[in-house]
């Protein structure tokens, strides 16, 4: 077996949800394959979201920054979503089941 297939294996497991706004493509990617640093900042994003009186709308804007493969992308998507809060909450959910990470087996 070679790098390259576990790699693309990782990638069909692992993979990103990839949003079309206009004639680009911003890759929201799975947590796991962020930088540990990232990884932590949507863990505590996450964990804000439930905080009484956060400011949940400013906290899924930047979910999906932290979440963009780049930080032009990121600001893009949430440029095109706007004050949508029903279009944010949409695409957090189908992040959410794209990137969910499986039980664990023995």
């Amino acid at each position: 077996m070679k790098l390259d297939d576990i790699r693309a294996a990782a990638e069909a497991k692992y993979g990103s949800l990839d949003i079309e706004v206009g004639d680009k493509t911003v890759r929201l990617l799975n947590a796991l394959r962020l930088p540990k640093a990232k990884r932590d900042q949507i863990a505590a994003l996450q964990d804000s979201l439930k905080a009484e009186g956060a400011d949940q709308e400013e906290i899924m804007r930047e979910l999906i920054r932290v979440a963009a493969d780049t930080k032009a992308g990121g600001d893009l998507l949430v440029k095109a979503i706007g004050d949508d809060l029903t279009v944010m909450a949409e695409v957090l959910a189908e992040y959410g089941k794209r990137t969910q990470v499986g039980e664990a087996s023995a």
